[in-house]
């Protein structure tokens, strides 16, 4: 069998062209069927705000065939050509599951949420009964890859966009976020960020405001927060632990002195972020005690420090991808061990099947059956380890595998025409054992 990625990036296209072939879930329900009935073996298609990639198991490359074919299912021809897609197959297919599960093929390197939306693909697909044995493996060995690339390495660690960065200091002065006060100034997309980040960490009240009411209210709908006027949110600001700024204006939003005036009557530190360009709060604050100040600067030094480790993780993400190749390449050919381990079972019972009745005569009638199982088990654990090496590879390369199955029907005289089944015929087997299971 073929395996074959085809997939839309922020390598190959722009948003305005990605967003044309973007699936949601229903529409990922509805083709997967569709994928199958073409006699397309097994599917699995996720989509994201960057990417779009179906994998699927063919007897035959086809490649133009399945590229049509997605951009049929979003009616997207006139938006998204043939060159907007990519392909990938076989082992180059597998490795770049592996780069994409490990955040290293994201826009943002290192992105923690690719893992999440990848596995909800998959599960899309096993609730639709597409995925089989070859892509359950090849997903859960990218789920493995994904896991020990954020859990070895620091790929993942750290604030790499400055909305992010500023809610992840807070946290850092804050312990318990779920009984602190977030006022975010500002309802643009800076600010948007800012407040889902703070809403991801648990931040107990979210205050929004900003010039324009409405908008500050659909921002409000779409966080989770509360809506206060622009014109006096000064009189709240004795009850914020946290203000972040964002917004376009020609003087400071807070001076040194209002500032002043707040902390008198505070005893906990103010956390005040500055993402405003020109800057909205006056910088003498960050002099005042028990003031913590950072402006778009302070953070976009942290956001490259983080990105700095996250490029040096590369290597060691990398050598695990390489690894985890490894170990579904000797499990691809397990496979092709299946027809031989099958055939010298065979051959070994036929054997023995035939010494018994022949000898049969030498014993007792109603010792058969202990006859029976006396050689059955000599004949099990005679096989046992060299089926074991066969099928596992004790840590073997593949073409070292091949060899080793290539000894074996050499040695123990297998007939290679009838006996060699193929992994194509094996798949098909073990499809059918899952299932029915």
């Amino acid at each position: 069998m073929n395996l074959l990625c085809i997939g839309i990036s922020h390598h190959t296209a722009p948003i305005e062209v990605r967003e044309k072939l973007w699936f949601s879930d229903d529409e990922i329900i509805a083709s997967l069927p569709h994928l199958t009935d073409a006699s397309y073996g097994e599917a699995v298609l996720f989509s994201t705000c960057n990417r779009t990639e179906l994998y699927v198991l063919t007897e035959t490359a086809r490649t133009e065939e399945l590229k049509q074919l997605l951009i049929g299912r979003k009616s997207a021809a006139a938006t998204v050509h043939m060159q907007h897609l990519f392909v990938h197959t076989d082992r180059s297919a597998v490795e770049h599951l592996f780069r994409v599960a490990a955040g290293v093929d994201s826009m943002i390197l290192g992105d923690v949420q690719i893992l999440s939306q990848i596995k909800h693909g998959y599960k899309l697909a096993q609730r639709q009964g597409t995925v089989g044995p070859v892509l359950n493996k090849l997903f859960q060995s990218a789920f493995h890859a994904g896991k020990r690339a954020r859990t070895e390495t620091a790929i993942g660690e750290g604030a790499i966009s400055v909305s992010y960065a500023a809610v992840e200091l807070a946290g850092r002065i804050f312990d318990h976020m779920a009984k602190k006060t977030a006022l975010v100034v500002g309802a643009g997309e800076m600010a948007e960020l800012t407040a889902k980040h703070l809403r991801g960490k648990d931040i107990g009240r979210l205050w929004i405001t900003n010039r324009t009411k409405e908008r500050a209210e659909n921002l409000s709908m779409r966080v989770g927060g509360s809506v206060i006027p622009f014109d006096s949110f000064h009189q709240y600001l004795p009850e914020v632990d946290i203000l972040i700024s964002s917004i376009e204006a020609d003087r400071f939003v807070l001076t040194v002195d209002d500032v002043r005036r707040i902390v008198k009557h505070r005893e906990a530190p103010l956390f005040l972020i500055d993402i405003g360009v020109p800057r909205n709060l006056d910088p003498a604050a960050k002099n005042l005690e028990n003031v913590f100040l950072y402006d778009i600067d302070s953070l976009q030094h942290i956001v490259d420090e983080n990105l700095h480790k996250r490029s040096a993780a590369l290597p060691l993400v990398t050598t695990i991808i390489k690894e985890e190749l490894a170990e579904f390449d000797r499990w691809q050919m397990s496979l092709a061990a299946n027809p031989t381990i099958s055939e010298l079972i065979e051959k070994a019972e036929h054997i023995r099947q035939e010494e018994v009745e022949n000898n049969l005569n030498r014993f007792e009638r109603r010792d058969k059956e202990l006859i029976d199982l006396v050689t059955k088990r000599i004949v099990n654990k005679i096989l046992h380890t060299p089926i074991v090496n066969l099928k596992n590879g004790q840590g073997s390369a593949p073409q070292s595998i091949i060899q080793k199955i290539a000894l074996v029907r050499s040695l123990f005289g297998l007939d290679s025409t009838n006996g060699s089944r193929g992994m194509n015929e094996e798949h098909s087997r073990e499809k059918d054992r899952t299932n029915d299971g």
